[in-house]
């Protein structure tokens, strides 16, 4: 793809296909649901099919939540990749779901906020975002400052695992000295998961999202300066250290809020910045940003559709399902590098 006739096409495609995986998302599950009675429930909601209380209260907050899960860690991956100039940076891998999880655990477990009734109060929310963001960014600063000691992307990523490492282990100390109630909450939040959340959450935790994705998306020049190293960024007369510490922030934030409501998801954010390029054939982050947002919205769709087993009561963990779509992708990006 070189010309903008060719990307026009792309992203017309990719309009289509989201809409069709979101309808599907919606429509296929335990129960199929015909599809113009989907259209007539979202249509029309004073109509009485019989569709409303699923299609309204579980499977539409469920599937938009998909959508920004998918554009949200791809974009943050997007923006991990251009930062370390790193091919397997992502929110996963450096830490920052790590981080993300060690804020979560220590709201949840130490600070005693795991019951059912603190869990989806409005108190409960804004202490799970909050302590989520902040993790994130204090495992991304330590990450930062550790790596400006080596160049090799490679030591990079290692860094990032010991610091996911380090949480682990602080996480199962506090596991250990907490209640039962407290521990089964923050283990069911660590399988990963988009069908748990309300209205009410994803209207916490949806404009956060939303206004970090914009913002990433008018970065895209200082993303582009990124992509040809320090000095460079630096010769056209951008901040380094400043521009390094937002796009860290705004990356946390992202990450930070989606995972404190879905638990950590892999692979997502890893994988779909390089299924963009090979499609796109470009690095330019104008077309970059916004392909990630869809072709991520659509891969997740599509795993939360197939973790529901359609026909079947049972519902897999996302993180499987995941896993099934990114691994390939990433052992694929590290045999073309040896290559």
């Amino acid at each position: 793809m070189r010309d903008k006739k060719s990307y026009s096409t792309f992203f017309m495609i990719l309009l289509a296909a989201l809409l069709i995986a979101f309808a599907a998302d919606i429509a296929i599950g335990s129960v199929l649901i015909p599809f113009d009675e989907l259209l007539q429930t979202i249509f029309n909601p004073q109509s009485d099919t019989g569709w409303d209380f699923i299609i309204w209260e579980f499977r539409l907050p469920k599937a938009l939540t998909a959508i920004l899960v998918g554009a949200g860690l791809s974009v943050s991956g997007l923006m991990m990749q251009t930062l370390f100039r790193n091919p397997l940076a992502g929110p996963y891998v450096l830490g920052i779901s790590s981080g993300a999880g060690l804020g979560v655990a220590i709201f949840v477990m130490l600070l005693g906020f795991g019951g059912v009734g603190m869990i989806g109060s409005s108190l409960g929310n804004l202490g799970l975002v909050g302590a989520s963001i902040l993790g994130s960014v204090i495992v991304m600063l330590l990450v930062i400052v550790v790596s400006l000691r080596v160049r090799d992307s490679v030591s990079v990523l290692i860094i990032g695992i010991m610091f996911g490492s380090i949480t682990g282990a602080i996480v199962s100390v506090l596991q250990y000295f907490s209640d039962p109630d407290s521990v089964h909450s923050f283990l069911v939040w660590t399988f990963g998961s988009i069908s748990g959340v309300t209205w009410k959450q994803f209207w916490f935790f949806s404009p956060l999202v939303i206004i970090g994705l914009i913002i990433s998306f008018g970065l895209h020049k200082p993303l582009n300066a990124w992509l040809l190293g320090e000095n460079y960024a630096r010769g056209v007369g951008m901040d380094v250290r400043r521009s390094r510490l937002f796009l860290i922030i705004l990356t946390s934030i992202i990450a930070g809020a989606l995972t404190a409501f879905t638990g950590p998801i892999a692979f997502i954010g890893v994988a779909v910045p390089h299924i963009a390029r090979s499609l796109l054939k470009t690095s330019e982050h104008k077309l970059l940003i916004p392909a990630v947002m869809g072709i991520g919205s659509i891969l997740m769709l599509v795993c939360d559709l197939i973790s529901q087993l359609p026909g079947s009561s049972l519902l897999l963990p996302i993180n499987s399902v995941t896993a099934l779509f990114g691994a390939p992708v990433v052992i694929w990006v590290i045999t073309r590098k040896k290559a």
